[in-house]
């Protein structure tokens, strides 16, 4: 079980409590747009070796989360897939 006070929350439960993700492929947002983060441990997401390729994406404010972070807050934040 991930503490209240693990470094990554940051209010993120405002937006993020009880939403639905999609798993999929990392695909930037558009041309000119060529990486995001997790939202929370800020890990890179781009189509780049070394970079995070998929993960867990909240299409309403076109968030990404990895897997490690979806593991550690899925139960906190009651997320549906």
């Amino acid at each position: 079980m991930v503490e209240k006070n693990d470094w990554r929350l940051q209010s993120q439960d405002k937006y993020l409590k009880g939403a639905e993700l999609k798993k999929k492929e990392y695909k930037p947002a558009s041309e000119t747009w060529d990486h995001d983060h997790c939202v929370f441990c800020n890990e890179k997401f781009m189509l780049k070796d070394g970079c995070l390729k998929q993960g867990y994406y909240y299409p309403t404010n076109e968030m990404w989360i990895c897997e490690n972070c979806y593991d550690d807050f899925k139960e906190m934040f009651e997320w549906e897939l």
